[in-house]
């Protein structure tokens, strides 16, 4: 039998491109980066590729001292190769500022890029800066970022007709050395736009992705999410359990290099279990939201965790790329399913004990920080209200 709450998901994605008429810009042409870490230089370096006009903004000394001590931003590995330049006059290259209305001011589609913390406070200072007609990408998305985003938009007071765009995982899986990133090949991604109906915007995307699979809505995008699962699992489990591989080695033996992948810290019996569970509870809660179509296990943690060796593969994160990365698997994937759950009346129970363990681990309040529609103006112990905000959210209104 089809509950209430489902028949009205339905009807907004049926109904959510109404609303005011798009403004974006017929082509793309400028773009701007927030965010000088991994993730902003590789998503710089690879738009310059496309022949685009880039610009990298940063209001960290140390990032912007880091890139344009080296005078350039080195690719290695699968994808485009290459040295791409930081501020020359005389050539194509990357232009950098920590001035973010400059930044922004001319950019047709702008990045939010990094950590989630980071991407909130983007979302926050951009409010007074946008314009009609501008495109912002939040890559890596995870579960509802572009809920958050509008969110904290709105809260700013902003009142351009922006899209926003959600990507869960980047082109690349990136390992750094100094200015050099060494590619990785990731498998396609899923993309989403709010508010939905816009989706020519993503076409221009499609130049630096093999394969993005638009889903129908932020809904669907958000539930896609299998990236906290497995991350949570593999960090949190995968070392302690299985010493610092999946595989079993004679004594003394040590791992090959190119085999230190995150996907070898989950082939364990337990580790399997533990991510079938939490991926189960993903699927439940999203049922009652209209959505079931979703990758086989398999797929889909391979989808986040890559191959277990060579081209393709994710390698295992340092210690302190470690923690921010269990930090956002949590915060960004796993509170959001967390919220959503309650909401629908689905327990989630593997899920809330990741959820404990990672808090107890980091020695933070993951829940308190994390993504939850009740801090996104959605009302969860009011059916009628969250339907509300919900409606108005999938048509671009507040």
């Amino acid at each position: 039998m089809v509950s209430d709450f489902e028949r009205f998901t339905r009807a907004v994605e049926q109904g959510s491109s109404a609303g005011k008429p798009t403004s974006q810009p017929a082509s793309v042409t400028a773009v701007t980066v927030l965010g000088g870490g991994a993730d902003g230089k590789l998503l710089a370096a690879l738009l310059l590729a496309e022949g685009l006009s880039v610009t990298l903004f940063s209001a960290y000394g140390a990032d912007m001292d880091a890139i344009r001590s080296t005078g350039g931003i080195t690719l290695r590995g699968d994808g485009p190769t290459g040295t791409y330049q930081i501020d020359r006059d005389q050539s194509s290259s990357i232009q950098t500022t920590a001035q973010l209305d400059t930044a922004v001011a001319s950019a047709d589609m702008i990045f939010l890029t990094g950590p989630v913390h980071k991407q909130r406070t983007y979302a926050m200072v951009l409010a007074d800066h946008l314009r009609d007609g501008q495109i912002l990408v939040v890559a890596p998305a995870r579960t509802f970022a572009a809920l958050e985003t509008d969110w904290l938009l709105h809260v700013g007071g902003c009142r351009a007709d922006y899209t926003i765009v959600e990507l869960q995982h980047l082109p690349f899986w990136t390992e750094i050395n100094a200015s050099t990133l060494h590619l990785s090949s990731c498998n396609s991604t899923t993309a989403a736009v709010l508010p939905s109906g816009r989706t020519d915007c993503i076409q221009t995307l499609s130049s630096i992705y093999d394969e993005i699979t638009v889903a129908p809505s932020v809904i669907h995008s958000g539930f896609s999410d299998a990236g906290g699962a497995v991350e949570s699992v593999s960090l949190l489990l995968g070392g302690s359990l299985i010493h610092q591989s999946g595989e079993t080695l004679p004594e003394g033996a040590v791992a090959l290099e190119e085999r230190r992948t995150l996907r070898s810290l989950i082939e364990t019996e337990r580790c399997l279990a533990l991510l079938e569970t939490l991926l189960q509870e993903r699927r439940d809660s999203a049922r009652p939201y209209g959505v079931r179509d979703f990758p086989d296990n398999n797929e889909w943690m391979e989808q986040y965790s890559g191959t277990i060796s060579g081209s393709g593969s994710r390698k295992i994160p340092s210690q302190d790329q470690a923690v921010d990365l269990l930090h956002c698997a949590v915060v960004g994937s796993l509170v959001p399913l967390q919220s959503a759950a309650k909401l629908a009346n689905v327990i989630t129970p593997a899920t809330d004990s990741i959820i404990t363990l990672a808090g107890a681990s980091l020695n933070r309040k993951l829940e308190t920080a994390g993504r939850k529609l009740e801090n996104m103006g959605i009302d969860v112990g009011c059916a009628d209200i969250t339907r509300r905000h919900l409606e108005s959210v999938a048509r671009g209104e507040r």
